[in-house]
């Protein structure tokens, strides 16, 4: 029994550490999903729309299916990429495939294709990459709140401000006589105690009577 918790124990570790690996793992992008890398029928517009659709954060992989010796890949400044020309590449050229190049800075990234007229005919991938694929920051809250304001009276004259007089005050060696109700009503809540109490005490002696 001992031996099969361990298992389950080591079974689940593994597990979580599959799970861990991959929710770190970046994303791999097929450069132009189903069609590839080649000349589109619609030319550059077609990896346009599809960069347009992605995300691309540095660490991704951009994966070039074609065909060796058929398509290439280089990475090019933009002046190059918008005359196609192979002039002052960025890195190694990639001429087998599929060829996976690996984002490692964020910015502008430029790619096409140096065989033939394949550039000209929208073979030709644009990309912006960030550092991060995290939302925007949350709005700081305001800092120019005005404190509350307290009413100011509508006239400053001593007679607005002076308190009014007290009505209704009893003189001096004077005492106020109450009535027989309200003597009442204060030894109500009084009584009323003193005869809950006697039943408990009454009941509580009853039910000892019946234990012993």
């Amino acid at each position: 029994m001992a031996r099969l918790t361990m298992g389950m124990a080591f079974v689940a570790i593994v597990a979580a550490v599959v799970l861990v690996q991959s929710a770190a793992a970046q994303t791999v992008h097929v450069v132009g999903d189903s069609i590839g890398w080649t000349v589109p029928s619609n030319g550059a517009q077609a990896y346009t729309n599809w960069a347009a659709q992605r995300t691309f954060v540095v660490g991704d992989t951009l994966m070039f299916n074609f065909q060796t010796n058929q398509h290439d890949v280089l990475q090019v400044p933009k002046a190059s990429f918008d005359a196609c020309s192979s002039s002052n590449p960025i890195g190694n050229m990639f001429t087998t495939g599929p060829a996976n190049i690996t984002l490692d800075s964020a910015g502008e990234h430029y790619y096409i294709c140096t065989i033939g007229q394949h550039c000209q005919g929208g073979q030709k991938l644009a990309i912006t990459v960030s550092t991060s694929s995290s939302g925007s920051p949350t709005p700081a809250p305001p800092t120019n709140m005005t404190p509350p304001t307290t009413p100011s009276p509508s006239s400053g004259t001593p007679a607005d401000c002076a308190p009014a007089p007290a009505t209704g005050r009893t003189p001096p060696g004077s005492t106020t006589p109450t009535s027989p109700d309200s003597n009442r009503d204060s030894v109500l809540p009084s009584s009323t105690s003193a005869i809950f109490v006697s039943l408990w005490l009454s009941i509580l002696g009853i039910a000892m009577g019946f234990v012993f």
